[in-house]
């Protein structure tokens, strides 16, 4: 049985039909896409994909596998767990021209947590933390990562908040899309928006950046009385990471080494497998 990696940025406009086209062929289909609206849509789609005998695994490179792995590993380590925060920062790494445009895609979801086990969509830059990621507390903003989908169905965990380091200006930016969003959210002005990440993004990181790029995660998850675990998980940037987990999956499924049915990484293949990885490091703090 075959399988397909799918890459087709914007996800939005492209996950649903090679999903479906995925279940009518009876193949695997993986995605490195990790956004909230797929992530749901394909947990959706489980009874079918197990009745068609095949995999759906979206999310199979930074994000999600890193932190779905960290929330896996956190869950093990304090059961009773019932709120999970992840804390992102990036050290010397930069974004791709198909992971910003499908940022502008997505920018009128931005702002969603999980709370009691149901989405809850929030303002941009709805809270506002400090975090020490070993030099020193920086600010961190909440964001829709795609655990806030992911992690609910690997771990149970029903509250589910993720942040990232930001620059304050960016923050700031954040902030002032709460007025000035909804005159962005029309398709003509984010085709305009688009046409800037043409001229003055490039294709993607360079060689160097690549190279010497790093992740640096902190999970966090707390019961009801009180109880808390924290751990820390240092992976390659971003970029370096998808080509290591993707490529691992897909010849793990052309092995016959799949769940069929909605999946999440840690649960086709644990809450280690981000482990396997050279550069890969966790702390549990």
């Amino acid at each position: 049985m075959g399988a397909v990696l799918h890459g087709a940025r914007p996800f939005v406009h492209t996950f649903r039909q090679m999903a479906e086209a995925c279940l009518r062929t009876k193949r695997h289909y993986v995605d490195i896409s990790g956004e909230i609206p797929g992530d749901e849509t394909l947990a959706g789609m489980d009874n079918q994909a197990k009745e068609a005998g095949i995999m759906l695994l979206p999310g199979a490179g930074f994000d999600v596998v890193p932190s779905d792995c960290l929330a896996a590993h956190l869950k093990q380590r304090l059961p009773s767990a019932t709120h999970f925060r992840l804390f992102l920062r990036g050290v010397g790494a930069g974004v791709s021209r198909g992971t910003a445009k499908s940022a502008i895609e997505n920018m009128h979801r931005q702002g969603m947590i999980r709370r009691d086990g149901k989405l809850v969509q929030v303002p941009p830059a709805w809270n506002v933390r400090e975090q020490d990621f070993g030099r020193g507390y920086v600010k961190v903003v909440s964001v829709g990562w795609g655990d806030v989908s992911t992690a609910y169905y690997s771990t149970g965990i029903p509250n589910i908040e993720t942040y990232f380091a930001f620059p304050e200006m960016t923050i700031s930016f954040m902030r002032a899309m709460r007025v000035i969003g909804p005159l962005m959210y029309n398709q003509p002005a984010k085709g305009f928006l688009k046409s800037l990440i043409d001229l003055f993004t490039p294709p993607g990181p360079k060689e160097e950046k690549r190279k010497n790029g790093i992740a640096i995660f902190i999970g966090e998850v707390i019961d009801q009385n009180g109880g808390r675990a924290r751990s820390k998980l240092t992976t390659p940037e971003g970029y370096t990471c998808t080509a290591l987990t993707t490529v691992e999956i897909m010849k793990r499924i052309l092995r016959q080494e799949y769940k069929t049915g909605f999946q999440t990484s840690s649960l086709a293949y644990g809450k280690d497998f981000i482990m396997q990885f050279s550069g890969v490091k966790r702390e549990d703090l």
